[in-house]
């Protein structure tokens, strides 16, 4: 195989397949130095201020000058005051296309009453506020198989009782944007299919008040829901007590659910990547859109996030958004983070992460060309704030933060039942109630990280799968995982300490 990979014909640099030394060939120049693999070499010169192209489109502009064979990373790449040349042209719809042939996939999911579908059959303890995060967890604890291995031996059916908790609840605006996401996101949470029920633990004098949020969510109590305060039922012992009680009387009936033949058209599954490298927009990224495409045909959905690492390739979707409107309301939460990074006195461009450098990563274009191929190539059909319902099916758009559990909660809350992610330096994560399937970009990390990752997308890397081959593949292990087949994650137990709701607004 050829050192290096070029990605496209007019592109500046090409990137390293391997360690690359000095002197070594590339397109007949010869390397300057050592490139680590992931990394960028420039095939041509690149003058001072001059745009750098990677996948046919601007990453940054050059620092300094720039020779044949150099390394181009940090050092001579980025945006700086150049960044106001670099205009995106949006062409709303410019690409939609017609949709693809409808397919037919089945997968072994749990049917529940109100005609949903559910991937997983979990029962929930959520808290309003961190004051009774301890509570809800002691509830919870008393039926984890690893602490009272005995605890659900007669619910087969039953995956686990688990906590989800958070550090916020209160010490907030009532009516601010901060208690709108937060109580948006429980609700998602609290009517999740994977959940046969979930119970609702509150301290009682908390900002986040339960019955103002179950008024707010158009959430009413009953076998399913349950709420409750700590200083109502009479402290800790007591709650706990109760928690208890409520479970147990969950317990039979959630054990009821048996996994029956459903269309694969009822999978929604959230796109996430962390731990970025040089690799991910040319393996596991691409692969992953394959498999969303797949998806899609099905008549499934698929939720790509993470709106600061789309930025600077948001003129990608905005082409595809089936209505002009649909990508203008992309755009309106692209001004918006530029609005929000600006008053925390940060910039879009402090997103790539020291890892996502290490492993070739240099602007946040860069690492957005890359983070959207995860989204397949059909038609844009919606775009949603934080944690909403997603009730369009296809391909479709959730605005959140980069950081993975933040990002991650608000899929799931909008009711995605699978979790697709992707890494090329690693990543140790979960999501419960949602089964996560990490990806990895190379084989050097599948082969230091295998009880973490469940497929290799470096074989595309060392050129014995294709994307196509592995986007199948990865379209399979989601069928599989939906069936009841446990994630790497999952066996490790991982899920409950991620949830994370996005935090905004002051905190007083």
């Amino acid at each position: 195989m050829n050192p290096f990979i070029r990605l496209h014909p007019a592109d500046d640099v090409v990137i390293a397949r391997t360690q690359l030394v000095g002197g070594a060939q590339i397109e007949n120049i010869a390397v300057r130095g050592l490139i680590p693999p992931g990394h960028k070499v420039a095939v041509r010169q690149i003058a001072e201020g001059a745009p750098v192209r990677r996948y046919n489109q601007i990453i940054g502009f050059a620092s300094k000058p720039i020779a044949p064979g150099e390394h181009v990373h940090t050092h001579n790449l980025w945006l700086g005051e150049s960044k106001g040349d670099f205009t995106r042209e949006y062409a709303f719809g410019a690409d939609v296309k017609p949709e693809p042939a409808r397919r037919s996939a089945t997968f072994q999911g749990i049917h529940r009453s109100d005609g949903r579908v559910a991937t997983r059959n979990y029962i929930g303890v959520l808290s309003s506020v961190n004051c009774s995060a301890t509570v809800a967890r002691a509830i919870a604890d008393n039926f984890s198989r690893q602490i009272h291995p005995e605890a659900l031996a007669d619910f087969p059916n039953v995956d686990g009782v688990v906590a989800l908790t958070h550090g916020t609840g209160c010490g907030m605006d009532g009516e601010g944007l901060g208690m709108q996401v937060l109580a948006r996101t429980l609700a998602g949470y609290a009517t999740h299919a994977n959940f046969y029920g979930v119970i609702v633990v509150g301290l009682g004098c908390e900002a986040n008040q339960i019955n103002e949020w179950l008024a707010r969510s158009s959430l009413r109590e009953g076998d399913t829901l349950r709420v409750f305060n700590i200083q109502d039922t009479g402290g800790t012992r007591k709650t706990v007590e109760r928690g208890i009680e409520l479970v147990r009387e969950m317990l039979p009936t959630a054990n009821r659910a048996t996994r029956t033949p459903c269309d694969a058209s009822h999978i929604t599954i959230g796109l996430q990547c962390g731990g970025s490298d040089g690799y991910s927009g040319i393996s596991a990224n691409p692969a992953l859109g394959r498999a969303v495409d797949l998806l899609v045909a099905h008549g499934g959905t698929a939720i790509l996030s993470e709106t600061p690492e789309i930025y600077g390739a948001e003129h990608l979707l905005t082409r595809r958004a089936v209505s002009r409107e649909i990508g203008e309301k992309l755009i309106q939460r692209i001004h918006w983070w530029e609005a929000y990074t600006r008053i925390n006195q940060g910039e879009m461009n402090n997103n790539p992460s020291p890892g996502n450098k290490a492993g070739g990563l240099t602007t946040i274009l860069e690492k957005s060309l890359g983070a959207v191929a995860k989204g397949g190539t059909t038609n844009l059909q919606a775009v949603y704030e934080y944690a909403e319902t997603v009730d369009k099916k296809g391909f479709v758009y959730m605005d959140t933060p980069g950081y993975d559990p933040v990002s991650a909660t608000g899929q799931v809350a909008g009711g995605a039942n699978v979790i697709c992610f992707t890494t090329g330096r690693g990543s140790a994560y979960g999501c419960a109630p949602s089964p996560s399937l990490k990806l990895s970009t190379n084989t050097a990390l599948w082969q230091r990280q295998e009880e973490d990752i469940d497929i290799n997308c470096g074989e595309i890397i060392d050129g014995s799968a294709s994307i196509e081959s592995m986007g199948q593949r990865i379209f399979d292990l989601v069928l599989a995982t939906a069936s009841g087949e446990r994630s790497k994650s999952e066996q490790h137990g991982y899920g409950q300490n991620e949830f994370v709701p996005w935090q905004l607004g002051a905190v007083m």
